[in-house]
Formats: C-alpha cells, sequence, structure tokens
C-alpha cells in the first residue's frame, strides 16, 4: 500500500524569498534616513514629526544615525534569508540544509531582536511625541520599520517546521530579555547626548563648546532685537544650534523651549506661534527652520559688531 507524500505548504515554500523581500524594504527605508542624516537633509514626511523625531536623541547611538544600525540590521537579515538559496540541492544538499537550519535559527533570534526593539521605540514614540503633538508627532518611517520588524518575526515562525518549539520559544525570551536591558543601557548610559544642567536637570542642554567675544555680542543682540530660537531639549539640531553659540553666549540666547515635559516649558508660547519643527528662529518676523549658521543669523538679525566667530568643532 503506497502512501501519499504531504505537500509541503506554500509559506515554507516562499517564506526565505519573502523575509529577503521584507529585509530589502527595511533597507530602503533605513538606508533613506541614514543618508540624510549623514548628509545633513530632511526626510520628506507629511507631518513634522519624522523630523521631531529622527532630530531627537533618540535617532542616535554613540553619535551614529539608530537608522544605519537598523540597515545593518536589515541587511543581515536578506543575507541569512537568501544565502542558503544560491546553493543547488542537486550539487550540495548537505551543506544547503546546514545552512538553511543555521540561518532559521538567526533569522529568528534576528527578527525576535528588531520586533523587541521596535516595540520600544513605538512606545518612546508614542509617550513621547504623540502624547505631546498629536498626529503631528508621528514618524511614518518608524511605524514602517516596526510593520517590517513584526512582519519578519511572523515569517519566521510560521516560515518552517519547528521541530523543538520549547526551545526555540525559550531563545526567543532570552534574546528579548538582553535585547531590552542592552536598549535601556544604551539609551540610559551610552547615550548622554542630552548634558545636564548645573543644577542637575536633564531638560536643559548645556553647551560644552567655549564663547568668544563675537558669539557672545550676537547672543545679546538677538535678544535686543527680539528675536527667539524656538526648541527641545532633546533635539539634537538645537543641541548643534546652541554649540554653535557656546556655554556663555547660548545662556543669553533668547529661547523658547516647547516640550510641555520640560522644567522650563514654555510649549504654550510655541503652539501660539505653530512651531512645528525644531530649531525655528523667527527674527524681525521671519521664520527660518533649522540649524542656523551664526553668520547667518547675523545677516537676518541685522548685527552689525564682529564677526570673528569661533570655527564650529
Amino acid at each position: 500500500m503506497s502512501s501519499r507524500r504531504k505537500p509541503t505548504p506554500w509559506i515554507h515554500r516562499w517564506s526565505r524569498p519573502l523575509i529577503g523581500g521584507i529585509a530589502a524594504l527595511g533597507m530602503l527605508n533605513t538606508g533613506y534616513l541614514t543618508a540624510t542624516k549623514l548628509f545633513g537633509g530632511e526626510a520628506a514626511c507629511p507631518t513634522s514629526g519624522c523630523e521631531q523625531v529622527l532630530s531627537s536623541s533618540y535617532a542616535e547611538i554613540f553619535g551614529l544615525p539608530l537608522a544605519l544600525f537598523g540597515f545593518l540590521a536589515y541587511a543581515a537579515m536578506f543575507t541569512f534569508a537568501l544565502v542558503p538559496l544560491a546553493i543547488s540541492p542537486d550539487q550540495n544538499k548537505p551543506l544547503r540544509n546546514e545552512l538553511e537550519n543555521w540561518t532559521w535559527l538567526f533569522l529568528f533570534l534576528g527578527a525576535t531582536a528588531m520586533l523587541v526593539f521596535s516595540t520600544y521605540l513605538m512606545f518612546i514614540m508614542a509617550t513621547q511625541f504623540v502624547a505631546v503633538y498629536g498626529a503631528g508627532g508621528l514618524c511614518y518611517y518608524c511605524i514602517a520599520s516596526a510593520l517590517f520588524a513584526l512582519t519578519l518575526f511572523v515569517l519566521t515562525i510560521l516560515g518552517r517546521a519547528w521541530e523543538d518549539v520549547g526551545q526555540l520559544l525559550f531563545s526567543g525570551l532570552i534574546v528579548a530579555m538582553v535585547t531590552i536591558v542592552g536598549t535601556l543601557a544604551v539609551y540610559n548610559l551610552g547615550n548622554p547626548s542630552t548634558a545636564r544642567s548645573s543644577s542637575g536637570d536633564p531638560t536643559v542642554f548645556v553647551p560644552t563648546t567655549p564663547s568668544g567675544p563675537a558669539e557672545i555680542a550676537l547672543a545679546q543682540h538677538l535678544t535686543q532685537v527680539g528675536a527667539k530660537m524656538y526648541g527641545a531639549y532633546w533635539c539634537s539640531h538645537c543641541q548643534d544650534q546652541k554649540n554653535l553659540f557656546g556655554k556663555e553666549a547660548a545662556a543669553q540666547v533668547p529661547y523658547v523651549e516647547c516640550d510641555p515635559g520640560a522644567t522650563k516649558s514654555q510649549a504654550g508660547a510655541c503652539q501660539v506661534e505653530k512651531i512645528e519643527g525644531y530649531p525655528t528662529w523667527i527674527i524681525n518676523g521671519q521664520r527660518y527652520s533649522g540649524t542656523q549658521s551664526l553668520q547667518q543669523l547675523a545677516d537676518y538679525s541685522g548685527y552689525q559688531g564682529s564677526r570673528d566667530f569661533l570655527p564650529a568643532s
């Protein structure tokens, strides 16, 4: 009596190409964000939320764009998914089977880590940005990356017939815990991009660069003409702007803190002026978005003093 061989489910046949395709989309997404971050561009977005999130301290790790690490993660998933398919089972079936077994484990563990990390970032976006700015705090690139991570995780679960599901779940739990601990450690210990003031307030950024007489004179002039710099303490571009002035001059810059959670928040003033991105300068009734050079600020404000500004460090 002959037995009929059970057909292979379609998801098992196509899981690797699907994982490779999703990973490729993730590479395009994070690669674009990495390029705009490294080359000083601004990501195209229907709301100001993308720029707010991507310019915050959460978008950097150890001084490098977070998107760069995302790109490398997606590239690893792409490689693990498709490399075994390049080996013909007719030519070297044992090698292909061994590669498939090992890479499936790496795919699952990688997808687990990416999903946990993306979930943390979605929590940050919801509590730090959407809770404050509503739909204007949404970063669609971040949401897309989180959906890619979720899809990869589902595909690694359903994409093959796992022999020991209990061991698989245990391994996933260990990776999830390590990812959570590592993420909290990186953002709380290894990424001190937001400096504390002398009073220890984490919501006040204090530059570490020095000021010269020209920087101090320009800051005083901007105050005299009623100029305003609107920003948020966590905004890396705002920190760059203050660093151009230096510590002494930055203390005299007419700065308006827009984050409602900050100690010296003036969120109401930011809402009145309909500030959508940081930093935003309002000088003589004109708006200027993004980090401005001191020469530009001098031109905008009609500053006639010394322009012997210290070189940017």
